[in-house]
């Protein structure tokens, strides 16, 4: 696409917007900001919005050239996925349970029947119809009670992870009049199959600190604190224990957890803590019959499994070693049955699983893939000799496994089918290791279509990356990502130092005064990938959202020349900014990630690879920015003002457009389709920037 040869701001339609300096003081150091006016919390400011539209029709305007392409991909990536589809069935109690999709539906039915081959099932919930006149909707969390006969639902129409509950009699099919309002989503039931627990939220900041006990058939009002948490770092969640003997509330900061139960067969009772809170102890803890097992940090870095009872529980110095700690090996959870565990455990960046039986027998599951993504399926009953185990790779499709706990022999229940002539052996997948500028050694994960690469540095290499929190972007199969890697595209995967892919320690590096490590490997991974062939090096594209969004604006600040296109979304963008202000959703949960900027050293540490606060005046690639108006954890406004100020300081006449999602969240579109435009946009704003004479 031609464009004329002026700087960006003189184009026709490009939205400027006003600068209106606003002063910031923190340690003795002045910062101005003039786009702050763009904040607004309730979203009603009339400026705000007429930009934002502004934005978003300039943005269709500049791409309006690549829409038929956009409607292509659309149409592709829509026709690889089955109309007509439906999971497995899982047996949780009296019935099995499991889900259908139809036609054009964007949503699923939820069913249960006597027996998996579900001859005789019963409607529990069609999600298309409660969907119905929302532009946005997300399913929540199901839960039934003991007696299988009430479910509970959650249900967010606005995109902010704001929960609404409702209640549905299974056996009459009648909707009860209780409504639960502004809460997390989550539902637990007690054993009375009467009385449920919920996480309230704060409607300023969004977390959820409190949990109340609500009786059926009562108001809401009517409803029992029964904890309340002090420490505004703290995320809350509530769950069951394996045997449902215990409700528990689970609390976790990044760095400390605390769980507090209540006998479920006792639900007008106290919570209790389950030890006591210790800062920096990392911890995960179930319980099957007498036994407590708890995943922990304490005295492990990589993490160790250790046992307790009722008794020994609240005192770590009696708990007893099932699983010791390894320097190389990192314990990422256990599943309990009856007669087995199922440790997930991660070496040299891949998952795998160990099954141990009582005799303390161990048996590794292995798959043959150079790279690829596997976890434990839903097994919701202990009592099983068998263990469900989801499997994919950037080459396999997702697939459904029973695996033989005794044996180890795993039956394949169900693969993800593409549609269309798709074939694995026409792809090809690898793992790297490329040496970061500090020497390390940073795992790629790579794959391409066989006749379309010849290592000869002529392909389009797309690179995505997140590198936060310790989550680890694993090797699966996208059917959509098929639309660039057969249009000669390389995709890789650069696991950046933030990521737990290399274990504890690979996290730790990535980190509060380690950030800048995420930022330098990604761009080592690049270079070292155009050196090594695998691309064009006028034809690189890279993406990432939320936290990798941070990483694509610091990346274009730091080495712009390596990329000639990248997406960024929902992006935490203006870090300093947010992370002084606790006021703003989920800040203080974020200060264990990036460090607390009231600290002087951690202001200087954010500072200076910020985002917005080192925008310069120099060249940035061609950018494709999208957001949502109703994000709950990264705020609208921080990357409209990074647009704005980009607009304001870059030297190109690059393409950078800003799209805002009027009615979605941080998740993006709601819908199997609907979200399928996302992909399709941003593959077609890379596609035809290769194609650019």
């Amino acid at each position: 696409m031609s464009r004329p040869n002026l700087p960006l701001n003189l184009l026709p339609n490009a939205p400027i917007a006003k600068k209106q300096p606003h002063t910031l003081n923190t340690h003795n150091k002045s910062r101005t900001d003039n786009y702050y006016w763009m904040r607004d919390d309730e979203r009603q400011s009339k400026a705000v919005l007429e930009h934002l539209k502004a934005e978003n029709t300039y943005c269709d305007e500049q791409l309006a050239p690549m829409k038929p392409l956009q409607n292509t991909l659309f149409e592709e990536l829509k026709a690889r996925i089955v109309k007509d589809d439906n999971t497995v069935p899982v047996k949780d109690g009296k019935y099995w349970y499991h889900s259908e999709v139809r036609g054009d539906d964007e949503y699923s039915r939820h069913y249960r029947s006597t027996s998996m081959s579900a001859d005789d099932k019963q409607l529990l919930l069609d999600v298309n119809k409660i969907a119905a006149g929302y532009e946005f909707f997300e399913l929540g969390e199901v839960a039934l009670s003991s007696c299988e006969q009430l479910m509970a639902y959650s249900e967010d129409t606005e995109g902010r992870r704001i929960y609404v509950v409702r209640f549905k009699n299974l056996e009459t099919g009648e909707m009860l009049a209780d409504v639960l309002e502004n809460t997390e989503g989550q539902i637990v039931w007690a054993n009375d199959n009467k009385t449920v627990f919920y996480v309230k939220k704060d409607l300023q900041t969004l977390l959820g600190y409190q949990v109340f006990r609500h009786q059926l058939g009562s108001d809401q009002s009517q409803d029992v604190l029964v904890y309340e948490e002090q420490d505004s770092s703290f995320f809350m969640g509530l769950g069951k224990s394996r045997d449902e003997s215990l409700i528990i509330i689970d609390l976790a900061t990044t760095e400390t957890n605390d769980t507090w139960v209540l006998d479920a067969n006792k639900p007008n009772g106290e919570f209790k803590a389950l030890m006591p809170r210790e800062e920096g102890h990392e911890f995960d803890v179930d319980k099957l019959g007498d036994i407590f097992y708890i995943v922990t940090n304490w005295q492990a870095k990589n993490f160790r499994l250790m046992t307790a009872t009722s008794q020994t529980i609240a005192d770590k110095t009696q708990w007893l070693e099932h699983t010791a700690h390894r320097d190389d090996v990192l314990l990422e959870g256990v599943e309990l049955f009856n007669d087995y565990l199922v440790l997930s455990e991660r070496e040299q960046g891949q998952a795998r699983f160990v099954v141990v039986d009582q005799h303390n027998n161990r048996m590794a599951l292995d798959f043959a893939d150079p790279c690829y993504y596997a976890a434990v399926a839903m097994n919701p009953e202990p009592n099983v000799q068998t263990a469900r185990i989801y499997y994919s790779s950037l080459t396999t499709p997702g697939s459904l496994y029973d695996v033989d706990l005794k044996t180890g022999f795993k039956t394949l229940l169900k693969q993800q089918k593409v549609v269309g002539d798709f074939n694995a052996d026409d792809y090809q997948s690898e793992r790297l290791t490329i040496t970061a500028r500090d020497g390390t050694k940073v795992p790629a994960s790579i794959v391409y279509r066989k006749e379309c690469f010849n290592k000869d540095g002529t392909n389009p290499l797309f690179q995505y990356g997140y590198g936060a929190y310790g989550y680890t972007i694993d090797p699966s199969f996208s059917s959509t990502s098929l639309s660039l890697l057969d249009r000669g595209f390389v995709y890789v995967i650069a696991h950046v130092r933030g990521s737990e892919m290399l274990g504890r320690e690979w996290y730790e590096q990535g980190k509060k005064e380690h950030k800048q490590n995420s930022f330098n490997d990604f761009i080592d991974v690049t270079k070292a990938l155009v050196a090594q062939g695998y691309c064009d090096s006028s034809k690189v594209f890279a993406s990432g959202g939320s936290a990798g969004g941070l990483l694509m604006g610091a990346v274009v600040n730091q080495a712009p020349e390596l990329y000639c296109g990248v997406g960024c979304h929902v992006p935490f963008l203006d870090v300093l900014t947010t992370m002084l202000d606790e006021s703003i959703p989920l800040t203080t949960n974020e200060y264990d990630e990036w460090g607390n900027p009231n600290d002087p050293c951690f202001y200087d540490v954010i500072e200076a690879y910020s985002p917005y606060d080192n925008i310069s005046a120099q060249n940035y690639p061609n950018m494709l920015v999208t957001t949502g108006l109703h994000d709950s954890q990264v705020q609208y406004w921080e990357p409209m003002k990074w647009v704005a100020k980009m607009r304001e300081l870059k030297t190109d006449n690059n393409i950078l457009v800003f799209k805002t999602d009027m009615d979605a969240g941080h998740g993006g579109a709601s819908g199997r389709f609907k979200s399928l435009e996302e992909k399709a946009l941003e593959m077609a704003f890379f596609i035809t920037l290769v194609n650019k004479p």
